[in-house]
């Protein structure tokens, strides 16, 4: 069985590439705490590199940027290449099968700053109303 579940933040812009038959590749690297303290008393981080095809990549590619929160599951995949120097490079990355947001994303953020002004709290299902809103 190979199955991964990471959550995380994107530690760049997701970099979308197209094959030379179209076929849509994004890579990026999220920054995935670990769930306990080194022995220095903090929380280490681990790098890990995601590859997502098709239309997972370009959702990916146009809702995520630097920073943002994701929750990907997939499976680990190794492959191996020759360098120009001649060495063989292994390289191990996690291949996205599925995403989702798990935190509002500065994008969001963002967005929800420049809307007007409601009198609907948009985190919480009440309403806020101050007495000049009141026709009596």
């Amino acid at each position: 069985m190979n199955n991964v579940n990471l959550q995380g933040r994107l530690t760049k812009d997701v970099e979308l590439k197209h094959t030379g038959s179209g076929t849509a590749v994004a890579s990026f690297t999220i920054a995935v705490e670990r769930p306990f303290k080194g022995a220095n008393g903090e929380r280490e981080t681990d790098f890990i590199n995601v590859v997502a095809w098709r239309k997972t990549a370009e959702i990916i590619n146009q809702y995520f940027n630097k920073g943002d929160g994701i929750i990907i599951q997939g499976r680990i995949q190794t492959r191996n290449y020759e360098n120009n120097e001649g060495k063989r490079v292994y390289i191990t990355e996690v291949v996205a099968d599925n995403f989702s947001f798990p935190l509002q994303n500065k994008k969001q953020e963002r967005n929800k700053s420049q809307q007007d002004d409601s009198p609907f709290d948009r985190d919480e299902d009440s309403v806020q109303v101050d007495d000049s809103m009141l026709p009596f």
